[in-house]
């Protein structure tokens, strides 16, 4: 009889277990095949989530091989190079590359055909000329005040001007398929391909001879962008021209600025906060702790990658809540935090147990970065425990006061740095980048508390949401 019961138990348990397994599985299912808005976002987000995940591992090996062919010294002039370029590229889309995934879902859910087709070239016309300006103005300011920069940064950053065109027409694209929901033609390009052949033909410079330098580098970097670049704008266009039928176009440049150049405001605080910290070190500091601090921060992007996916994945779907059901806008929004926190945190914790081996493949100077992680794990923690709040407010036609907390948020953490490296070094910038990051998740949920009501705090009760003001 023992053993007769003993078999009835386990042939009973895979029942069971499928009982257990079975309503996760529906959840999963309704989350990311549902056809609904929170289909669409779960989907998005999972391939943005993905894609990070392949990017973090392309970027982090693209990284290692970089600094091990060039040392620390030229490898903190190309990293600060690259990092400034990137950053002045995407800031001269003004505001377009955010404000397209506003007005495509808008002008189709209106009919606006001819708006629609305006938007959609005007935003790459705009961003290519914008940015082309830029980089001028920039070579221009250099070659001027080339006495005041150190020496071995003014070649770099010449020849980093060349990408920026490139760089905000990849960033419009990539705006313009998020609006699509394509994720994959989104981020594929700037996180996959493009630092792929950076390798690659920083590989093939050093096998035909050339110097490891940063201007290697940088050229390696010039020719990626391009080849990226005009792929991608190949490939959008052509999949756009499928879903748009041709005929007239209207252009409101005017109109969209008004909206994008507050969007401007906010990417750009957005990014400069982000690097910050990276940027502060180059001015304070050597290239070789450039280099210490930077990897640690690249090793730390595999955390902050999660909010990435998320922030990616739920931006057009918070535009087509806000002009529908308070409610539900607040359940997704609520939902997204979910999304962000826990598998941040779960990120977190194999970092801090893994960290010090993965620095290591630097080079052995590079493990004086490890105990910097610990400070700036709080700080991303800190930020995934709010969401992607600041997708919300610029959806939502909050992206002034939207601005306004990234602009303190900016300031607070510029002046901490100036007051904190020079006492402390590389640990000053860690804790001053944290405790930006903490005012910044603390004033961005307070804010879209205040202006939407909704609650966007990972251990916050949900009755605490309100009616919209």
């Amino acid at each position: 009889m023992r053993f007769s019961a003993a078999s009835t138990a386990e042939r009973l348990l895979p029942a069971r277990l499928a009982l257990r397994v079975a309503p996760l599985l529906g959840r999963v299912d309704a989350a990311l095949f549902a056809a609904d808005e929170r289909g669409v976002a779960g989907r998005m987000s999972l391939i943005a989530f993905a894609i990070r995940i392949v990017s973090a591992v392309i970027a982090f090996a693209s990284q290692v091989f970089l600094a091990r062919w060039m040392g620390s010294f030229e490898f903190g002039i190309f990293v600060l190079v690259w990092l400034t370029v990137v950053i002045v590229g995407d800031l001269s889309c003004f505001g377009f590359q955010t404000s397209v995934i506003r007005f495509i879902p808008e002008f189709r859910e209106k009919h606006m055909l001819a708006e629609l087709r305006g938007v959609l070239v005007a935003s790459r016309m705009f961003a290519l000329v914008a940015a082309t300006a830029v980089a001028g103005s920039g070579a221009l300011g250099i070659w001027l005040f080339a006495d005041s920069i150190d020496s071995y940064y003014v070649v770099p950053f010449l020849l980093g001007v060349l990408c920026l065109p490139m760089i905000a027409l990849s960033d419009v694209l990539q705006g313009i398929a998020r609006a699509h929901s394509w994720a994959i033609s989104a981020l594929s390009p700037t996180f996959i391909t493009r630092p792929i052949l950076i390798l690659a033909f920083m590989a093939a410079a050093l096998l035909a001879g050339f110097a490891p330098t940063a201007q290697t580098a940088m050229i390696a970097a010039i020719l990626a962008t391009y080849v990226t670049t005009v792929i991608q704008l190949v490939t959008v266009t052509a999949r756009v021209g499928r879903g748009v039928p041709g005929g007239p176009r209207k252009v409101h440049l005017r109109a969209w600025l008004v909206v994008s150049l507050p969007i401007f405001l906010v990417e750009g605080f957005y990014f400069l906060v982000t690097n910050a910290d990276v940027l502060m070190v180059g001015f304070y500091m050597s290239p070789d702790d450039v280099a210490v601090y930077f990897a640690t921060v690249k090793v730390l992007s595999l955390v902050h990658f999660v909010y990435f996916a998320v922030r990616a994945g739920v931006a057009q779907r918070y535009a087509q809540f806000t002009h529908g059901d308070p409610g539900r806008l607040a359940a997704f929004a609520r939902e997204t935090v979910s999304w962000t926190f826990w598998p941040s945190l779960l990120m977190a914790l194999g970092l801090l147990a893994l960290g010090k081996p993965m620095l290591m493949l630097f080079g052995p100077s590079f493990v004086a970065g490890y105990p910097l992680l610990f400070p700036l794990v709080f700080g991303v923690l800190a930020r995934a425990a709010v969401g992607p709040c600041e997708s919300l407010l610029t959806m939502s036609g909050n992206q002034n006061i939207c601005a306004l907390v990234f602009a303190l948020t900016l300031a607070i953490n510029i002046a901490l740095n100036m007051l904190l490296i020079p006492q402390f070094g590389l640990w000053g910038t860690a804790i001053a980048t944290s405790a930006a990051m903490v005012f910044e998740a603390l004033a961005l949920s307070f804010t879209v508390w205040r202006k939407l009501g909704i609650v966007m705090a990972i251990l916050a009760p949900p009755q605490l949401t309100r009616e919209r003001p």
